[in-house]
């Protein structure tokens, strides 16, 4: 018989997996508590929730979500980051810390609904984020616009040009 906070522990898994845009199976074994302190610092400051999970726990709230695919990367001790909102951001919080440590290690990612391995992570650091490619957009929108309107106002400024040379040589 399954213990009252074994319940609520897939209940309250089983919610984080199914509004997360991308969970990253991560092994965090190795890493001193300083690290671990740092890492969930970084992982705040990006809106992103890192916890560690057991593992038949995890299996119980995917199955009930219907994600299957999972239990190769279920192994071990795991630590999941969950993101709600940009799906980058474990990734680019995860490459960033491991330029100093060696840990955590993604064993794999749950990516929109997608299932990829841990090695796609560094693939996913190296993505722009959402705003990033916004403000791109925005700036391509933005430039024929900006010619459109140079081009316009061209014959009128060269008009203005020319009365004013002209006024200047009659006074």
């Amino acid at each position: 018989m399954p213990s009252s906070y074994n319940i609520e522990a897939v209940a309250e898994l089983k919610d984080k997996l199914s509004r997360a845009k991308a969970i990253y199976f991560t092994d965090y074994l190795g890493l001193d508590v300083g690290s671990i302190t740092n890492l969930r610092s970084q992982f705040y400051q990006a809106d992103v929730e890192y916890t560690v999970a057991k593992n038949t726990l995890l299996k119980i709230a995917a199955d009930e979500n219907n994600i299957a695919g999972l239990d190769e990367f279920l192994n071990g001790p795991t630590a999941i980051a969950i993101s709600y909102d940009e799906p980058t951001s474990p990734a680019k919080v995860i490459k960033s810390f491991a330029k100093e440590n060696d840990k955590p290690v993604v064993k794999g990612i749950l990516f929109e609904g997608d299932i990829l391995d841990g090695s796609e992570f560094k693939r996913l650091a190296d993505l722009p984020s959402k705003d990033e490619l916004l403000a791109k957009l925005v700036s391509m929108l933005q430039s024929p616009m900006n010619k459109l309107v140079n081009t316009l106002n061209a014959p009128l400024t060269n008009v203005a040009n020319v009365l004013n040379n002209l006024k200047e040589q009659k006074s």
